[in-house]
């Protein structure tokens, strides 16, 4: 006899277990027949009398399955049943489903992990990620609250008058960040193409289109290292807002982190790399300049700069610029002291190439960048808004790369024209959503928030 292809009307395990949990111990709920549906992962026997734990992706709670009342259980752990009963309460005081019908809806094959300590092989979690969100409620709970967070990001967004638009993940040019790109190659236009660093050019080509407030919330790739922190292919939120600048964005930003966690977490207060941090608005915010002055570090000598930096034990043989050597003292000596939510401002122009310069300073610009627990969580900017400007930049990262950065940002004529017809001022940033899932689910690991995680053939994780 061939199995259901389906099983209408079903209800949630979790709303079941909160009508069962209001009866008394002993008692059944009267006049109510409710259909549920899950995998079952535990099997205990008592006489006629079989007890199954069924699990979906609401919750767990515990089958009730009398012989005289359901018929014989021809049931295996792992097989996913659908069951017709009523909310019924142990002596004992257990939410349950007393069961009147139990459905074979598919039947495993292979055998479950280990169902009583649940799925602990990282590899194993990784590589077979259906198998860890079958067995590991935690798993299932974190994926659910990642997706909570991604629509919970939209609304707020949307409910601020920005508008969502999508932007090629195949381009021409990559540009937007210093990275090294994936490169394809399409066949019909015979041309190579990049897939995309950043979101960033094509986002502040719709500003200059006068749509005044975008964002995007998808994939980028870039062709570099694997850590806690990093995978190739991760996923960005980008937000540009015209007629705004960095301040506007700095508090946007604070109150979107603050406001999300409060929607999916109920609080601000997070745990994370064995700090407690407090997501309320305001942050802290922090010059750049003054952050690498307490250090004893802010020289416009590169020469001094290495040789302060090689003192404090710091291998600089990789730098090749002035600029490598300011961004490795930030990523070694001043992000990891950044525990509580923090605003780094005002950076180097030669690290910036799309961010206007401050009133006060041509040699810095409107940038920052935010950090929670040790951890940059995006960057921001009030972006350039003039062709001849962004030429000057494009030219500048060319002597960079010339001077041996090889991830120095490429030139783009195709933005650079767009902007000569006039772009209002800007503000734009970028957050990183799988970060942001690790902070609010305390996973110390990106491979823990991305279902699947890239990995090296036969890597042991």
């Amino acid at each position: 006899m061939s199995q259901p292809k389906r099983f209408p009307d079903r209800d949630e395990i979790s709303a079941v277990r909160a009508d069962a949990e209001g009866l008394e111990p002993g008692a059944e709920a009267e006049d109510a027949n409710r259909r549920i549906a899950g995998r079952v992962l535990a099997r205990r026997g008592h006489g006629k009398l079989t007890f199954l734990d069924l699990v979906d992706r609401s919750g767990r709670i515990q089958l009730l399955c009398a012989e005289d009342r359901c018929g014989p259980v021809d049931v295996d752990l792992g097989d996913i049943v659908g069951a017709v009963g009523a909310p019924a309460r142990t002596k004992r005081g257990e939410p349950s489903l007393a069961v009147d019908e139990l459905v074979p809806l598919a039947k495993i094959d292979r055998s479950l992990p280990d169902l009583y300590h649940g799925l602990r092989d990282v590899e194993t979690r990784y590589r077979k990620r259906y198998l860890d969100l079958a067995v590991n409620e935690e798993t299932r709970r974190d994926f659910i609250l990642r997706s909570r967070i991604v629509s919970a990001i939209r609304r707020w967004l949307d409910d601020r008058g920005f508008i969502e638009v999508e932007t090629p993940m195949l381009q021409p040019r990559y540009g937007g960040a210093f990275a090294r790109p994936f490169v394809t190659h399409s066949n019909e236009l015979d041309a190579d193409l990049y897939l995309r660093i950043a979101t960033e050019l094509y986002l502040k080509r719709l500003i200059v289109g006068g749509l005044e407030r975008v964002y995007e919330l998808g994939k980028d790739f870039r062709n570099e290292g694997i850590s806690y922190k990093h995978q190739p292919e991760f996923t960005m939120l980008e937000w540009y807002e015209a007629y705004a600048d960095y301040r506007d964005t700095m508090e946007r930003i604070e109150q979107l982190v603050q406001d999300v966690a409060l929607e999916v977490l109920g609080t601000t207060e997070v745990e994370f790399r064995g700090h407690h941090v407090d997501l309320k608005a305001p942050w802290t915010r922090l010059r750049l300049p003054d952050a690498l002055e307490e250090l004893g570090l802010w020289t416009r000598d590169e020469a001094d700069l290495r040789s302060r930096l090689e003192g404090r034990g710091i291998e600089t043989g990789a730098d090749k610029t002035w600029a490598q050597l300011v961004d490795h003292a930030l990523s070694a000596l001043i992000e990891p002291e950044l525990v509580q939510p923090t605003i780094l401002y005002d950076y180097p122009v030669e690290l910036s190439p799309f961010a206007r310069a401050t009133d006060d300073d041509p040699a810095l610009v409107e940038r920052f960048e935010y950090f929670v627990a040790g951890m940059e969580l995006g960057n921001a900017f009030t972006e350039i808004n003039t062709a001849e400007e962004q030429a000057e930049r494009f030219a500048m990262q060319d002597a960079e790369r010339d001077a041996g950065d090889a991830l120095a940002e490429a030139g783009d004529p195709d933005y650079v024209e767009a902007l000569s017809h006039g772009m209002p001022p800007t503000g734009g940033i970028g957050l990183g959503i799988d970060r942001l899932a690790m902070l609010f689910t305390g996973r110390e690991t990106i491979r823990d928030v991305v279902l699947f995680p890239a990995l090296r053939p036969g890597e042991r994780a």
